[in-house]
């Protein structure tokens, strides 16, 4: 059994590996694949903003089968029911005795990677039932409570260029998910290597870097890491000056922000300092750490207000400017 800090190496020179592998099947994207791991590593989920074609589902499918993992996606579309994510009760008779009994059918949320691909198509009953589960890790169906395997992680995407027939998921349902990644159209050189490997017949040799069991041990680690308090106190003045009626919102920005960001997301601040630290190889967070994980954190946590739209400002031109306003405290 690994030591702390021997867990600590050992990430380190797993993320080398765990970028290595994935970099066989995916062209770039290297920050998109860091948020993911930091992710994963702290325990939250993650919302994927990002046009069809830039490989969402195969960077995922990818990351599993490198971590060994169990790999679903469910389509999300608007008759899909709560009991075709979770599973349902059917009747199954005996052949012998002729005794009918309720079985249950476990549905394609029992994975430890789940990819809810444009889960703003499906009605918000349907949404619940998969935050539900992100949540508690556990589902409950016909009286009956089952856990979900360990480590559970939940992946959503969004499509972010059409909204007729989509049902957007409220602010306080969008607060569960842990980072809002946004990948961008690849680089014209990145794109000539995409279109050169996927026309070929190369299938490249994915290999397995570490097992589930090293990922629920390196989960544990993330949360002994120690935090310093003034750290902490700069994660929690960032979130706080999100926050239009708070004292420490700065008045250029208030304008702008109909709605701030909540404690949950001061929490993953500090979470995702700690992964981003260890996957670097340190056992101990600072202050860049907290303005590096920043943006995922707060971007879908600021509710912008007309004025914003009227100045052609969004929320991660809001967190650029609210990080040059918060000082970093004195240790």
């Amino acid at each position: 059994m690994r030591s702390d800090l021997e867990s600590v190496e050992f990430l380190k020179e797993a993320r080398q590996k765990l970028i290595k592998e994935i970099s066989q099947v995916i062209v770039g994207q290297h920050e998109v694949v860091e948020q993911l791991l930091m992710a994963l590593f702290s325990k939250g989920h993650c919302l994927i903003i990002g046009v069809p074609g830039l490989a969402k589902t195969l960077l995922i499918s990818t990351l599993a089968r490198i971590l060994d993992l169990d790999f679903n996606r469910i389509q999300f579309t608007p008759d899909l029911m709560p009991s075709d994510i979770i599973g349902t009760d059917i009747i199954q008779e005996d052949i012998k005795t002729g005794e009918r009994n309720l079985k249950f059918l476990k549905g394609p949320i029992f994975a430890n990677i789940v990819l809810a691909d444009e889960i703003n198509r499906t009605p918000p009953k349907t949404q619940a039932a998969l935050l539900q589960a992100m949540q508690e890790y556990k589902v409950s169906i016909g009286g009956r409570t089952y856990d979900l395997k360990l480590p559970f992680f939940v992946l959503a995407t969004q499509n972010p260029i059409e909204f007729e027939g989509t049902y957007p998921l409220p602010e306080a349902q969008l607060d569960r998910f842990m980072f809002n990644i946004y990948v961008d159209y690849p680089k014209p050189d990145e794109e000539v290597e995409i279109v050169l490997s996927t026309t070929s017949a190369r299938e490249p040799e994915i290999k397995a870097v570490m097992s589930g069991d090293d990922v629920i041990g390196l989960q544990e680690i993330i949360r002994k890491v120690p935090a310093a308090e003034h750290v902490v106190k700069y994660a929690v003045e960032l979130v706080r000056s999100t926050r239009p009626k708070d004292g420490s919102c700065p008045d250029s920005i208030k304008k702008w922000i109909s709605w701030g960001a909540g404690p949950r997301a001061s929490q993953y601040l500090v979470l995702g300092a700690k992964a981003r630290a260890v996957i670097n190889g340190r056992y101990h967070i600072s202050c860049d750490d907290i303005r590096a994980v920043a943006k995922p954190v707060l971007r879908h946590r600021i509710l912008t207000s007309f004025n914003a739209e009227a100045d052609g400002i969004d929320s991660l031109t809001i967190i650029d400017e609210l990080i040059k306003a918060v000082k970093v405290p004195e240790p």
